[in-house]
């Protein structure tokens, strides 16, 4: 049989290839360009100039700074949570078989089904009508409902591939629930939960829809940004934060 190891790939796709990745990566790149741009007010190509005065108005800028902090620390929460809570549900739906757990796992992932603005809608109305005031952790509980989806999904399917029979030598050799989870189930889900983490923490902190809904007048960055863009004061500041969210991520 002959191997198709060293065979080129056609032209054709070579090109569409290419043009996929025009298509995905341009945009970016034109965030980068205007993030340099002398002219504040709107987007005009080619730029006008080019200076970089408007890293050190980014800098200086209190309310960039307190949205970063407010998207960075609600991530940060909202994640632990859905950490606990998506682990604990996976071990439950995985490990145990009762009446209705496909009913609890349907209901577990519904939330990342549903659109963002139906679950906002029903947070703010749970919210209003509990009297609960617009704070931190009414971001924070908003963002839980769909992070905890993304680890659930990550943790229940490492659990289906790890052996029980690992659990059950551990336990006959003395160990309780407790070291049996640090030693043995813990290193076989790590790596599941550290992806299901990182991926909770970026939809929190790229979330725009439901935070509109459980922040009140609070901005996370992805809130600053839209304001900033509705009613612009330096436009290129917008593109600074764009372009650093970028290169960290």
């Amino acid at each position: 049989m002959r191997s198709d190891r060293g065979q080129s790939a056609p032209l054709g796709l070579k090109i569409a290839a290419a043009c996929g990745l025009l298509f995905l990566h341009l945009p970016i790149l034109l965030i980068f360009v205007y993030a340099f741009t002398t002219e504040e007010k709107s987007f005009v190509w080619p730029p006008p100039g080019l200076t970089t005065q408007w890293f050190a108005v980014t800098w200086y800028r209190p309310d960039v700074w307190e949205a970063l902090s407010l998207s960075v620390r609600v991530a940060a929460v909202s994640t632990a949570i859905a950490l606990v809570l998506g682990t604990l549900c996976a071990a439950a739906v995985s490990r145990t078989k009762f009446f209705g757990r496909e009913t609890i796992s349907l209901l577990v992932i519904l939330p990342i089904a549903l659109p963002g603005i139906i679950t906002g809608i029903a947070l703010r109305s749970a919210f209003s009508l509990a009297d609960i005031p617009f704070s931190f952790w009414t971001i924070v509980l908003g963002h839980a409902t769909f992070c905890v989806v993304v680890v659930y999904n990550n943790a229940v399917a490492r659990f289906r591939r790890t052996s029980g029979s690992m659990i059950e030598a551990s336990m006959d050799l003395g160990a309780d629930g407790f070291q049996t989870f640090r030693h043995v189930v813990l290193p076989n889900i790590a790596t599941a939960l550290l992806a299901g983490g990182m991926l909770a923490f970026a939809l929190s902190f790229d979330e725009v829809i439901v935070t509109t809904f459980t922040a009140g007048q609070q901005q996370t960055v992805p809130i600053w940004m839209l304001e900033e863009l509705i009613r612009p004061r330096q436009r290129p500041v917008t593109n600074v934060v764009a372009m650093v969210v970028v290169l960290v991520t």
